[in-house]
């Protein structure tokens, strides 16, 4: 059995595979790390535990206390040149954001073709996989929540928008919140329309990848916690 968990800025992602399917996924806030104590004692004898923690040193230190038991079997996942099908161009591979790595890997192993992989999350990174399996690169941009409060901090008159997506705004909120879509999704689409070539697909995960997902114009796959399946996959191929 193995355990995975994503260590987001803002959440815990958790996920237990038995080596064929997944018995259960779920969340805490990082302010709750604590709860995942809870795990221990559903599950109290995991083959391995995969990390993977973009959060800080501290953040990881506080998820092994909580999870004292399993301390033999944590491996924290690093990003590397290349692992589970998957090759990494990026300038320094080690400096690739390990949460990208992991979705990649997890792309790569629902989508086996190329692919434009969207992490929208509390920041938005936007990646391409070629049909061989080579991360070419791709673009970091705020995610909604962050575009919105930049607008609400960084200006005299502008709200913290609670507005709604419409093509045509008519009030301030609803022009907030379309221009933030609308910039999120242009993003995506201009990156997809350069792999479009090779028929590319497109995989969305995230908290945000349901809002922005249906004002593409371009085909799209939900696949949530992309990371946690890249772990698993990790997992499974270090067997």
């Amino acid at each position: 059995m193995i355990v995975c968990l994503d260590s987001g800025n803002t959440r815990i992602k958790w996920g237990v595979h038995d080596g064929t399917a997944w018995l259960a996924q779920g969340a805490v806030a990082q302010a709750e790390v604590g709860s995942l104590a809870e795990l221990v004692e559903r599950w109290p004898q995991p083959d391995r535990v995969m990390l993977a923690n973009v959060a800080g040193d501290e953040t990881g230190r506080r998820i092994r206390q909580h999870l004292a038991a399993w301390q033999p079997l944590f491996e924290e996942v690093r990003s590397g040149p290349a692992a589970a099908g998957v090759t990494n161009f990026y300038k320094y591979p080690e400096r690739l954001g390990v949460d990208r790595w992991c979705a990649l890997i997890g792309a790569r192993f629902l989508c086996p073709s190329a692919a434009v992989v969207v992490m929208a999350g509390t920041a938005t990174t936007i990646d391409t996989l070629d049909a061989e399996g080579r991360f070419l690169g791709g673009d970091i941009l705020p995610g909604i929540g962050l575009m919105l409060r930049s607008l609400a901090h960084g200006t005299a008159g502008l709200p913290f928008a609670e507005g709604h997506y419409t093509s045509l705004p008519r009030c301030t909120d609803d022009a907030i919140v379309s221009g933030v879509i609308e910039a999120q999704a242009g993003a995506i689409e201009r990156v997809h329309a350069r792999l479009a070539a090779a028929g590319g697909n497109c995989l969305m995960s995230g908290g945000y990848a349901e809002q922005i997902g249906p004002h593409l114009v371009i085909p799209y796959r939900l696949a949530q916690n992309l990371p946690l399946e890249g772990l698993k996959q990790l997992a499974l191929a270090a067997r």
